[in-house]
C-alpha cells in the first residue's frame, strides 16, 4: 500500500506514551507524517518523540495533556497549532483499566466469598467512575477540541479505541467493559453526525495484547507465567497467543488513509480470531 498522501500531515495520538499509543506513534511516523504525542507523563512523550524523531527523521512534538480537562487540550492545541499548522487527524489512545474497578470473582456464587467486598456490590465506585471517564469522555472531548480544524478543512479523519470488551463483556471489569461499548456507540453516532463535513470517524477493537494497565489480570506478578484468565484468553483466540503492538499498524494507517474514503463508522477487530470464536 503508498501512503504517500499522508507524508507531512499532522496526526494528534492521545495516551502515546503506553504501550499500544508508542507503536501507533511509530507507524505514523514511519510514513511521514509529523506526530504529536500527548500523555500525562511529558517524560514519556519526550522519549517517545526522540525515539521516533531518530528513527524516520520525521517532526515530532510531545506535550503534557490531561484528556479530561478540556481546558488543558486547547492549551495543547494551541501549541501543536503554532509549531505544525492545522491538524489533520486525531487517534484516540488514551485509555485503561484498574483495579480499583476490577470485581475480584468472576460470578457470584451465594454462600461462597464476601458478596460485600467481592462482587459487584463492593466496586469501588471512585474507581470505576475513573475508568469510565478515561475511556469514554477521554474519547469525547479530545475529538471535540482537535477535529475543528479538520471541520474548517473539509476532510479529516478520527480513530478510536475500542476493545473487545466492547462486543461480548468480560467478567470482573465492568466499568472498563461499559466505556468501551460506549466507544462504539460513539464511534457510529459521530461518523453519522460528521457524515457530510468530510471526517470520517472509525474505531479500532484491539484483542488481547500485554500492556501495563491489563498485565495484573492475565500474567502472575510474582512467576511470570499467565494467569488462569490468561490462559483462558489465550485458549478462545484462535491464533493462539496475544497480539503484538505492531499488529495494529496496517489497520491504524488504512483507515487514516484515502484507501479507506467511503469508510465511516465502523469498528474492526484486531483480535486473532477472538470474536469470531463460539468456544467450541
Amino acid at each position: 500500500m503508498n501512503f504517500d498522501h499522508l507524508k507531512g500531515k499532522t496526526c494528534v495520538i492521545t495516551g502515546g506514551g503506553g504501550v499500544l499509543g508508542t507503536s501507533m506513534a511509530d507507524a505514523l511516523a514511519s510514513v511521514g507524517m509529523k506526530v504529536v504525542i500527548l500523555d500525562l507523563n511529558p517524560g514519556a512523550a519526550e522519549k517517545l518523540v526522540k525515539q521516533i524523531s531518530e528513527k524516520y527523521s520525521v517532526e515530532a512534538l510531545g506535550l503534557a495533556a490531561n484528556v479530561l480537562d478540556k481546558k488543558s487540550l486547547e492549551e495543547a492545541k494551541k501549541t501543536i497549532n503554532d509549531k505544525f499548522g492545522p491538524i489533520h487527524y486525531l487517534v484516540n489512545g488514551a485509555g485503561g483499566n484498574s483495579p480499583k474497578a476490577t470485581t475480584k470473582v468472576e460470578q457470584l456464587i451465594p454462600g461462597k466469598g464476601d458478596i460485600w467486598t467481592e462482587s459487584f456490590y463492593g466496586l469501588d465506585m471512585e474507581g470505576f467512575r475513573f475508568v469510565f471517564d478515561l475511556n469514554f469522555l477521554g474519547t469525547l472531548l479530545p475529538t471535540m477540541v482537535f477535529t475543528t480544524d479538520m471541520l474548517e478543512a473539509g476532510k479529516g479523519g478520527v480513530i478510536n479505541i475500542s476493545s473487545m470488551n466492547a462486543i461480548k463483556p468480560l467478567t470482573k471489569i465492568p466499568a472498563y467493559s461499559a466505556a468501551k461499548s460506549a466507544i462504539n456507540n460513539f464511534t457510529e453516532w459521530l461518523a453519522v453526525h460528521l457524515g457530510k463535513t468530510g471526517i470520517r470517524v472509525n474505531a479500532i477493537a484491539p484483542g488481547f495484547f500485554l500492556t501495563n494497565q491489563n498485565r495484573f489480570l492475565l500474567t502472575d506478578e510474582k512467576t511470570g507465567k499467565l494467569t488462569p484468565r490468561g490462559e483462558k484468553i489465550i485458549s478462545s483466540t484462535p491464533m493462539g497467543k496475544f497480539g503484538n503492538p505492531e499488529d495494529l499498524s496496517g489497520t491504524l494507517l488504512f483507515l487514516l488513509s484515502d484507501l479507506s474514503e467511503f469508510i465511516t463508522g465502523i469498528v474492526v477487530p484486531v483480535d486473532g480470531g477472538f470474536s469470531a470464536f463460539g468456544g467450541v
